[in-house]
């Protein structure tokens, strides 16, 4: 019998709760029921699924945390689906917003501090760092521009890429940068969405993000090209002389002037050496730590890859 696992059940029924709550006070359309609720059942069967994978019975307590901002991110979903056929309350989907952004310097701190950090616990973090970027950026769209989509579909697209160019996948090393780049993402987009800016410095810093997410993709794109595993050399056919087992020579064969069968001599024997191994083109990257950044599951907080 498969065990039940409690946490991802409390994630659903907390997000049933608050869109309830929303319902109730700012009210909300059946688009953004539906939105909120079918997010909160996608994000309880992947959690349940993780969790069976690595082999966990329980969240810990990061992931509690993580779980408390997925249920903010829930909800800022329903009010931007919702706000496609309404006005929606502004003041109150930045601020779920700005809570869900604030909890993202949390869960982390407290894995590390209670020892409990996980390949799960990053890769729970990182989605709804994404997801949250995503939904803030088709919040923005509409006003500042269909471009702004990039912000939140790059991490996807990159993701994608994946599947046509499998040296993606491969481990990258943790940068400070790349996580200051993924939080300002964010940052922007909700300062964006409260309008609190005029309008050209609202594109100006909604451009200044982008460029910036272009440069820290650019660069880790560029870090996993040059590592990429490349095919090895393909070996040269081998030609032997009768009683010469080097393995690699060249036989000459030379017609003498009697009318007797051709003589094989060889032309650079090397006797009896080992094969010559030739090494790879590019160094082949070694064990990476275990917390190392993978395109398709990040260190905390590391939301692209």
């Amino acid at each position: 019998m498969p065990t039940v696992r409690s946490g991802p059940v409390i994630g659903l029924s907390a997000q049933l709760v608050v869109l309830a709550a929303l319902a109730a006070t700012v009210g909300l359309s059946p688009a953004g029921w539906l939105a909120g609720a079918g997010y909160a059942a996608l994000t309880c069967l992947a959690l349940s699924r993780g969790l069976h994978l690595a082999g966990a019975s329980r969240l810990g307590p990061a992931d509690r945390v993580t779980l408390a901002r997925a249920v903010l991110v829930g909800a800022v979903t329903a009010l931007v689906v919702d706000s496609f056929g309404r006005p929606t309350p502004v003041g109150l989907l930045v601020a779920l917003s700005a809570v869900a952004l604030l909890l993202d310097a949390v869960d982390g701190q407290v894995a590390r501090r209670t020892g409990t950090v996980s390949a799960l616990g990053a890769r729970f973090d990182m989605e709804v760092d994404a997801f949250l970027i995503l939904v803030l950026s088709v919040y923005v769209a509409p006003a500042a521009g269909s471009w702004v989509l990039a912000v939140g579909l790059m991490r996807y697209a990159f993701v994608a890429a994946m599947t046509v160019l499998p040296w993606l996948d491969a481990a990258l090393p943790p940068r400070f940068w790349r996580k200051v780049v993924a939080a300002a993402q964010g940052v922007v987009l909700a300062v964006a969405a409260a309008r609190v800016l005029p309008e050209p410095w609202t594109t100006v810093v909604l451009v200044a993000a982008l460029a910036l997410l272009v440069e820290s993709f650019g660069r880790d794109v560029a870090w996993l090209w040059h590592r990429r595993p490349v095919a090895p050399p393909v070996a040269a056919p081998t030609v032997t002389a009768p009683g010469v087992t080097a393995p690699i020579a060249v036989a000459l064969l030379v017609a003498t002037p009697a009318p007797a069968a051709p003589v094989a001599l060889p032309l650079l024997p090397l006797g009896r050496h080992a094969p010559l191994v030739v090494p790879p083109l590019l160094p082949v990257p070694g064990p990476v730590p275990a917390l190392a950044a993978r395109s398709g599951g990040t260190v905390h907080s590391d939301w692209r890859s």
